[in-house]
């Protein structure tokens, strides 16, 4: 029982009613919510004519991609991001690498992954919080910048006209669903069988689980790919053709050792972790044995230089954060300033943003390209973003975010190494302290 609980009485309601009904702005708000949703009333032009797209930096990219109804917006702001590197070598207007090849491998590995998890805590409770979380979670379409790396270096890469989109791969949630029942039922199954009969008994049945899940993948994002041919027509209208290639050929060719000079930022001011520290999270992965998901620590400003660097050298960056709050996805732009909830309804969403990870209002969902940033003195106002929600929204797909809002909902960045300080860089290469499965820094971009 809770102590010292004061309940509320009707004395109290009819105070607050009485209060309520004498200011006037209720009753206009009360009348415009009658038809128009919160965001709406809360709306704001004050600051509209600085998001305007335009930038002292932009850097031209191709058309926005569409991940549809799925979470793979990982895979395709990190194919995004390569497939401009493979056009640049190739001279092609306009190019895609293959989400669902990815998204296929990935499902894989982490069906198995959390199979491993599961039985490396077979000798806890039913009701272990780490398990629970576990099972809770499941096998979802969202992933980290170094998931992606892990499936890259294993599997390869190949572009979408050799494995292009099914119904189920763009439209993931019965999938997702049929997939981790069958994992909790595994969780049952394998605990008893643990019991009674050892786990080798449980790795028969791992085994199992594991054919039935990858026939099912196969069925539902296309059959093994041996070989394939990679055509196009490059902007000096000359054809080429490159036969027999494999998927970890091609990774080779057009991407090499790009993968390997990534190094994943995350701005973390909660009073756990230090900054100039690297951190990862226990049983966050998909690859067994693969790259463990690891992030370096930095003051804000200073991932902003990092990403602005990037930007002047014509290079992209790869980002996620939490596109929850002060949206306008209609006009493509992420602005707290946008919107007032304050004055309206006396209610908003500001928050110190340690407090925000602390306690769970905000974290990483989300992950896009940064393509541009508009600098003034030197000094950024507002970002251009390429997303991965089609070409109807924002400006044919690309997005702005407003400094402030950068700020405050970034959480992650992925910079080439060599933009990093000496003393950045071993302090990410040092050992990273490990943090539990269900820190806000684990979350994964959907």
């Amino acid at each position: 029982m809770m102590k010292n609980i004061k309940p509320l009485t009707f004395e109290y309601l009819k105070n607050a009613n009485n209060s309520y009904l004498k200011e006037d702005k209720n009753t206009i708000v009360r009348h415009a919510l009658l038809s128009s949703p919160l965001d709406t009333v809360a709306k704001s032009a004050d600051y509209q004519s600085e998001t305007r797209f335009a930038f002292s930096i932009d850097n031209k990219t191709m058309a926005a991609t569409n991940q549809k109804s799925s979470g793979r917006c990982w895979i395709f702001a990190a194919t995004n991001l390569l497939r401009e590197i493979i056009a640049k070598k190739c001279k092609i207007a306009n190019f895609e690498l293959s989400q669902s090849y990815i998204a296929l491998y990935d499902k894989l590995e982490k069906v198995n992954y959390t199979l491993e998890v599961i039985i490396d805590l077979l000798g806890c409770d039913d009701d272990d919080r780490t398990l629970q979380f576990i099972l809770s979670n499941g096998v979802g379409d969202g992933g980290q910048w170094d998931m992606f790396v892990n499936i890259v270096k294993k599997y390869g890469l190949v572009p979408k006209t050799a494995i292009d989109e099914s119904f189920i791969s763009s439209s993931t949630q019965g999938l997702n669903g049929l997939l981790n029942f069958n994992i909790s039922r595994f969780a049952g199954q394998a605990r008893k069988l643990f019991q009674e009969k050892g786990v080798d008994e449980v790795r028969k049945l791992q085994k199992d689980f594991i054919d039935k899940t990858y026939s099912f993948l196969l069925n539902a994002y296309g059959k093994p790919l041996d070989t394939f041919s990679f055509e196009y027509v490059d902007s000096d209208n000359k054809y080429h053709i490159e036969e027999n290639l494999t998927a970890h050929k091609f990774y080779e060719l057009y991407i090499g050792d790009v993968l390997d000079r990534y190094v994943s930022l995350i701005n973390a001011p909660t009073k756990d972790k230090p900054f100039n520290r690297s951190f990862t999270i226990k049983y966050l992965g998909n690859v067994v044995e693969g790259k463990m998901v690891k992030h370096l620590n930095l003051p804000m400003n200073r991932i902003k230089q990092l990403i602005i660097q990037t930007l002047q050298n014509g290079e992209l960056v790869w980002f996620g954060s939490d596109v929850s709050f002060y949206r306008d996805r209609e006009k493509g732009i992420w602005d707290d300033r946008s919107y007032d909830f304050q004055s309206a309804f006396g209610l908003d969403y500001a928050m110190d943003k340690g407090d925000s990870l602390t306690y769970r209002a905000s974290a990483m969902n989300h992950a896009m390209v940064i393509t541009g940033v508009n600098l003034s003195s030197d000094v950024p106002t507002k970002w251009k973003i390429q997303n991965s929600w089609g070409t109807t929204n924002g400006e044919a797909g690309y997005y702005i975010m407003s400094d402030s809002w950068f700020d405050q909902f970034v959480y992650q960045a992925v910079i080439d190494r060599k933009y990093l300080s000496p003393e950045e860089l071993k302090a990410y290469e040092e050992e990273p302290i490990e943090l539990k499965p269900w820190d806000p820094m684990g979350s994964l971009a959907r």
